[in-house]
């Protein structure tokens, strides 16, 4: 896939995926609004904000690596060339997932919400189902052996705290 096409679709699957699940979703849930009563603690507002920031920045990079490493978009309808394992991906293969999670929840501490709390419980039983129902058995039958290696060295949710090296005679990877 041209990079141009890749950033223009990666853009477009940003906003429409991961943007409604984790911005417009508890916006409609919450306005933003905080709730004075369950989060006036500064120090969990702070921590909160933090596990926002984080979690943006982790998607944005899982994001940018679809692009330049895989050659493609984190959108089913436009799957990448390449399986990107380079990045948190040699840690744990769904960080984007995870990213989504903690944008949610640094929102249900940064607002003292306990309906984003449930919100995040939800999409997080959602996530885990597409993963293992629809994700795993496509990648599988897209990238073959250098799925299967990669599955079994890289923990799906909770990350493997040194990174993974891969195999050169599965693949010529070549993570970022």
């Amino acid at each position: 896939m041209r990079s141009s096409r890749a950033i223009a679709g990666s853009l477009l699957f940003l906003v429409v995926a991961p943007g409604v699940v984790a911005g417009v979703v508890p916006w409609l849930l919450t306005g933003w609004e905080s709730d004075d009563g369950v989060g006036n603690l500064v120090v969990v507002r702070a921590f909160g904000g933090a596990i926002l920031v984080v979690g943006i920045a982790v998607l944005l990079d899982a994001f940018a690596r679809f692009v330049r490493e895989g050659r493609g978009t984190p959108a089913p309808v436009a799957p990448t060339e390449r399986l990107v394992v380079g990045g948190l991906y040699r840690h744990v293969r769904n960080p984007m997932y995870l990213a989504v999670e903690a944008a949610i929840l640094g929102q249900a501490l940064l607002l003292g919400r306990t309906v984003l709390l449930a919100y995040a419980g939800v999409i997080g039983v959602a996530f885990w189902a597409f993963v293992r129902l629809y994700e795993e058995p496509t990648l599988a039958r897209r990238y073959g052996k250098e799925y299967e290696a990669y599955r079994r060295a890289v923990p799906a949710w909770l990350p493997r705290l040194r990174p993974w090296q891969p195999d050169p005679n599965v693949r010529d990877w070549t993570p970022q």
